[in-house]
C-alpha cells in the first residue's frame, strides 16, 4: 500500500517547501515566465485554430468543440486584461461582436455554453472600463458585451421548459431542445447558472434569468436523500436520481461552488443555508482522513474510493468559509498526489495510492491552481508559491509543444493529446499569475487599469471594482458592486414611478368631487437647484453630508409631499 509512504514523503516534502520564501523579485520572474505561457498558447491559437473552439496542438490545427464559437478567443479574453494588455483586449472584444453569431444550426451543452461564454462576455463586459473601451452611458448596465451575453443566455432558457424547472444538457441554438433529447442530467448541469443569470438579470433589469436559475436550484435541493445527500446524475422530467453516487467531483462539483460563491455575491441566506446543510452530511458520510469519497447517497456506503481532479476545488470554497484547518489538510493531500506524478491524474485510487485505469489523464486542469490561490491569500504560507511554481515547471516540461499546450494523455509515461481546452487559458494560467500577483487589481489592490476602483452606473454614481470579485466556475471575475449599482438605479426608477403614480390618484379622485372640500395651500414649486430632473450633463452637487448610494425611499414620500437632498 502506498498511501502511507506518500504521506511520509508529503511531511518532508511540505516542510522542505515552507522553508523556502519567496522574494518580489522571484515572483515577478515567475509572472514573467507565466506571461510568456499564455502567449504562446494564445498566438498558436490564433495563428492555427481561429475561429474554431480550441486549438490541436500536435496537428496545429482547429476543432469545434462546444458550438462553434471561437470558444478560445471568448475565455481567454478577459485572461489578456489580467495580464495588463488592453490594446488586445480591445481588439478581441471588437472582433468578437463582429463574427460571432448565436444564431446557428448548433447543438450546444448548456452548461458549457453557461460557464464558458455567457460568463466570459459578462466578466469581458464588467472589465471593459478598466481595459480603456469607449462605454456606453449608464454601462455598466448596459454594453455590446453585455447584449451579447444576454443573447446567448436566451438561447439556453429552452431547455430550462420543463415540468421540474431543471435543465435539460443540450439544446440547439436555432431550434429549441430536441424532441429526442435525453432528460438524464449531471446535477452541476442544473444547479450551476446562479451566478451567470443573476449577474444577467441584475445588470439588465430582466428577472426571467435570475428566477430561472433559482427555480432549478429549488427544484434540485427537494431531490436530496433522507441522509441529505444528492446523487450525480438525476432524470429532469422524473426527479429519479440515475446515478445515486455521492460526493464532491465530477458532475456534482460546481453545484456546491454556486451555492457558497452565489451566497457571497447575491448576500443571500437561502443559499448559504443550502450549502451549509450539504456540508454537514458531507462532512459525516464523505470525508475520511481528509480525503472526499464517493457513497451511496442514500446509505452513506462508501461505493469509490477515489480521488478526482475536479475535487481539488474544494479546500479553496472551504478557505471562503473559513474552515482554513480543514482546507489546509486537505490541500496537503491533493499535492501529495500531484507531487507523485507532476499533475493530477483524472482519478487517484486512495487505498492503492496511484491512478486508476483509463483515468490517468491531465488535461492541465486549474483546480488545485486555484484553491492555492485562495488558501495563499487566506495564509500567506509560500507552501502555495511553491505549488505554483511546480505547476509551472511540470506544464512547461510535460505538454509544451511548438504549437501550444497539449493535454497530458497519461501521466505515467507523459503520452500526449491532440487538444488544447479553452480553460488552458481562462483558468489555468489566470490562477497562476493571480497566485503569484497578491496586489493584483482583482485581489483589491494594485494599479492596473490605473487605480483599483472606478465609476459606473448613471451619471458616475457607482464604485466598481474595489474588491470582492466572484470568480465563476470558468474563472471569470464578476464585480458584485456593478449587480448592485445596477439593480439599485431600477429600483429607485420604480420606486419614483410608484411614489409618482400614488400621488396623482389622490388628485384623479378629488377633481371628480362636485364640492371638494378647502384645501391648504401648496408649497412653492422647489427651485431649479433643487429639481429631481437634472439638464442633460448636469450633475447635482450633493450637501456636505449625504450619503451617496441614499435610496429614494429615504428621501422622498413623507405625507405625500417630495423632498429633495438639502431639505
Amino acid at each position: 500500500m502506498r498511501a502511507p509512504v506518500c504521506v511520509a514523503l508529503l511531511v518532508w516534502l511540505l516542510n522542505d517547501a515552507a522553508a523556502r520564501q519567496f522574494t518580489e523579485e522571484e515572483m515577478a520572474g515567475i509572472r514573467q515566465r507565466i506571461q510568456s505561457m499564455f502567449y504562446h498558447a494564445y498566438n498558436s491559437y490564433l495563428d492555427n485554430a481561429f475561429p474554431y473552439d480550441e486549438l490541436r496542438p500536435l496537428t496545429c490545427d482547429g476543432q469545434d468543440t462546444w458550438g462553434s464559437f471561437s470558444l478560445t478567443l471568448i475565455d481567454a479574453l478577459d485572461t489578456l486584461l489580467v495580464l495588463g494588455n488592453r490594446t488586445e483586449f480591445q481588439r478581441v472584444a471588437s472582433l468578437l461582436q463582429d463574427t460571432v453569431d448565436f444564431d446557428i444550426d448548433v447543438n450546444a451543452s448548456v452548461f458549457e455554453t453557461n460557464i464558458r461564454v455567457v460568463g466570459g462576455l459578462l466578466s469581458a463586459h464588467l472589465l471593459a472600463g478598466r481595459a480603456g473601451m469607449e462605454l456606453e452611458p449608464g454601462w455598466p448596465c448596459s454594453g455590446p458585451l453585455l447584449r451579447m451575453a444576454e443573447d446567448a443566455a436566451r438561447k439556453l432558457l429552452p431547455a430550462f421548459q420543463t415540468p421540474t424547472g431543471m435543465p435539460y444538457g443540450t439544446v440547439n441554438l436555432l431550434h429549441g431542445v430536441s424532441p429526442t433529447e435525453t432528460s438524464v442530467t449531471c446535477t452541476a448541469g442544473v444547479g450551476t447558472f446562479i451566478l451567470e443569470f443573476a449577474t444577467l438579470s441584475r445588470l439588465t433589469g430582466d428577472a426571467t434569468f435570475e428566477n430561472t436559475a433559482r427555480r432549478a436550484l429549488r427544484a434540485l435541493w427537494k431531490t436530496r436523500s433522507d441522509i441529505g445527500l444528492v446523487g450525480n446524475h438525476i432524470d429532469i422530467v422524473s426527479k429519479k436520481w440515475v446515478a445515486q453516487d455521492a460526493g464532491i467531483g465530477a458532475g456534482v462539483d460546481s453545484y456546491f461552488e454556486y451555492l457558497v460563491k452565489g451566497a457571497i455575491m447575491l448576500q443571500d441566506e437561502e443559499l448559504l443555508s443550502m450549502f451549509l446543510e450539504y456540508d454537514r452530511a458531507i462532512q459525516n458520510y464523505t470525508r475520511f482522513d481528509d480525503w472526499y469519497l464517493w457513497v451511496q447517497m442514500h446509505k452513506g456506503t462508501v461505493s469509490m474510493p477515489v480521488f478526482q481532479s475536479l475535487e481539488a476545488f474544494w479546500p479553496g470554497l472551504q478557505s471562503l468559509l473559513g474552515n482554513l484547518d480543514s482546507a489546509i489538510r486537505t490541500f496537503q493531500n491533493y499535492y501529495s498526489v500531484w507531487r507523485q506524478f507532476g499533475g493530477l491524474p483524472e482519478f487517484y485510487s486512495i487505498p492503492q495510492g496511484y491512478t486508476v485505469d483509463k483515468r490517468e489523464g491531465y488535461p492541465l486542469r486549474p483546480e488545485l491552481i486555484e484553491s492555492a490561490m485562495y488558501l495563499f491569500r487566506a495564509t500567506g504560507d509560500h507552501t502555495y508559491l511553491q505549488l505554483g511554481l511546480d505547476a509551472l515547471e511540470s506544464i512547461e516540461k510535460i505538454a509544451k509543444t511548438p504549437c501550444g499546450y497539449a493535454s497530458v494523455k497519461d501521466l505515467r509515461d507523459h503520452q500526449l493529446d491532440n487538444r488544447m481546452e479553452s480553460f488552458f487559458l481562462a483558468e489555468t494560467i489566470k490562477y497562476l499569475y493571480l497566485l503569484f500577483d497578491p496586489t493584483h487589481f482583482l485581489h483589491g489592490g494594485g494599479a492596473e487599469g490605473g487605480g483599483s476602483w472606478e465609476e459606473g452606473g448613471e451619471e458616475g454614481q457607482c464604485v466598481l471594482g474595489a474588491g470582492g470579485f466572484i470568480f465563476n466556475t470558468e474563472a471569470h471575475p464578476l464585480d458584485p458592486a456593478a449587480l448592485y449599482c445596477c439593480s439599485r438605479h431600477a429600483q429607485d426608477r420604480r420606486e419614483l414611478r410608484d411614489i409618482l403614480l400614488s400621488l396623482s390618484q389622490p388628485a384623479e379622485k378629488s377633481d371628480r368631487q362636485s364640492d371638494p372640500p378647502a384645501r391648504e395651500p401648496e408649497s412653492p414649486p422647489p427651485r431649479q437647484s433643487e429639481s429631481i430632473a437634472l439638464k442633460p450633463g448636469e450633475k447635482k452637487t450633493p450637501p456636505v453630508l449625504s450619503c451617496p448610494v441614499q435610496p429614494f425611499s429615504a428621501r422622498l414620500s413623507i405625507l405625500g409631499q417630495v423632498f429633495s437632498d438639502n431639505t
